[in-house]
């Protein structure tokens, strides 16, 4: 078995995804870059491989169990093992998201890929990172997550627009990370939640102020713990985000 460290990430097709896998590619990681879409997945393996990054292409659909499967055989054949899965692929679920206002089929699908995707995913691949000798899981979330700066004092400024899919959705992953991280604890596999920051992805319309390479930089870090590193927190750059 190689010795070379192994990381899966999903959504790794383009924005922050991509940036992690090109980071994590370019300290020496064997990386799956994880995509539904075959002609993007290809694309970005093509793009990495150019920049002399040990990429290989994972069909992968985190809201399909059978997808799922296949992407933990694929990666299991190639390398027997995982170092390190980053949960990044996600969606917003568009507008309206007004409590008053949401269609419930909007909800439900954000937290089919938000939520249970992770669940899903994260699920399949533990047995390939229970062989790993120092095994990350990493679940990209966001600042909209935090309940702290969702509900800020009146006339404070809160973090991000009202959404009733997309930020609970963000809320509800942390918590599966923190239970996650309580089963988990004593098994070597260190779990935590990672906020990008307001980064100029689609999802946002390009809206945001930071670059998707500054986004991957939290994830790449939580990625390459120490073996005495955190588990069941929720950090950015500057250090711990407020639940």
């Amino acid at each position: 078995m190689s010795e070379q460290r192994i990381a899966l990430v999903t959504g790794a097709n383009k924005g922050i995804g991509y940036e992690i896998a090109a980071g994590l590619g370019a300290r020496g990681w064997s990386v799956g870059v994880g995509a539904r879409d075959d002609a993007r997945r290809e694309a970005a393996v093509d793009k990495l491989r150019a920049g002399g990054v040990d990429a290989f292409g994972v069909p992968l659909d985190v809201t399909d169990d059978a997808s799922v499967a296949a992407a933990a055989r694929l990666v299991e054949e190639r390398a027997g093992r995982l170092d390190a899965l980053v949960n990044n692929a996600g969606i917003t679920g568009g507008r309206p998201q007004e409590p008053t206002r949401v269609d419930l089929g909007t909800i439900r699908t954000v937290v089919e890929t938000n939520v249970l995707g992770v669940i899903r995913v994260t699920n399949a691949m533990l047995p390939l990172l229970r062989r790993s000798a120092s095994p990350r899981i990493v679940n990209m979330s966001s600042s909209v997550g935090s309940l702290t700066r969702q509900s800020g004092p009146a006339g404070e400024t809160t973090t991000g627009p009202v959404a009733v899919a997309y930020s609970p959705s963000k809320t509800f992953l942390n918590g599966v990370t923190v239970q996650y991280a309580r089963e988990l604890r004593g098994t070597g596999i260190l779990i935590n939640a990672a906020c990008p920051g307001f980064v100029a992805t689609d999802l946002n319309g390009f809206r945001g102020v930071r670059t998707p390479e500054q986004g991957a930089a939290i994830a790449i870090r939580l990625a390459t713990l120490p073996d005495d590193g955190p588990t069941g927190g929720f950090f950015e750059d500057a250090g711990t985000v407020p639940w």
